[in-house]
């Protein structure tokens, strides 16, 4: 399999992936829109802390996905789930209450924040960890 050779990809791989281009896209149309709508940039230091935790991972799962289809480990596979999940308590949490003035899920944000930190470290276990053959 070379680089560039996507076909022979395994379903969670490509998932990964897609998700992490999808999510970044998302960060970039919400970052365009936040410098141009006022009632966005009334969200401050908050909408902006979760539109860069939200590019971040969206890049960290894209690599999450690479890395998962060169080296399969439950870690690996762990670390992006995690990112998923973080993706979604820590910044959909934070760009509800921004844009729709959701509140009902604000206490999960923290266990989204968390679940980026341990994704992280899942991550690095998945790569350091010995492959069995």
């Amino acid at each position: 399999m070379t680089f560039l050779d996507l076909s022979p990809m395994s379903f969670q791989s490509r998932c990964f992936m897609v998700l992490g281009a999808v999510s970044a896209a998302l960060s970039v149309a919400l970052s365009a829109a936040a410098a141009h709508v006022p009632a966005l940039q009334e969200g401050g230091a908050s909408f902006a802390a979760s539109l860069d935790q939200q590019q971040l991972h969206s890049l960290g799962l894209v690599l999450v996905g690479v890395v998962l289809e060169r080296r399969h480990t439950l870690w690996l596979a762990a670390a992006g789930w995690l990112m998923v999940a973080g993706l979604l308590l820590f910044c959909l949490n934070i760009d509800a209450r921004v844009l729709w003035g959701f509140e009902g899920t604000r206490a999960l944000v923290p266990w989204g924040g968390s679940a980026f930190i341990v994704s992280w470290l899942a991550l690095a276990v998945g790569v350091l960890k010995p492959q069995r053959v």
